[in-house]
């Protein structure tokens, strides 16, 4: 691959990854996902849980839910009237990884 070839490749990483760097960018779906990251991956925690441990209001916690749910960093799993929200480990999270890989192979390659 020459080097157009590669920036090319790396521009659609980019676009590629362009919710999922707008969704974790941000510090306090940051706080929520460290929150998140501290429970048990199948069980996943409620807005409520989710909002005693980040002292952000209910709506706060929701809006951001729905942002991070969006770019397929978490997954919501429901059970009755309750919804419980988790980190998705096969998240578009993998995405990043190629788009760094890709940096990173270019870099080695032409520097």
């Amino acid at each position: 691959m020459n080097k157009e070839e590669q920036l090319n490749a790396i521009k659609e990483d980019f676009i590629n990854c362009q919710k999922v760097l707008l969704a974790i960018g941000d510090e306090t779906r940051q706080a929520i996902l460290l929150v998140l990251m501290g429970t048990d991956c199948q069980t996943g925690l409620r807005v409520g849980e989710i909002t005693e441990q980040t002292h952000l209001s209910r709506p706060a916690v929701s809006h951001h839910l729905k942002i991070l749910r969006e770019a397929g960093v978490i997954l919501m799993r429901k059970e009755g009237t309750k919804n419980f929200y988790y980190i998705n480990v096969r998240s578009e999270l993998g995405s990043l990884k190629t788009l760094v890989q890709h940096i990173e192979e270019f870099m080695q390659k032409n520097y």
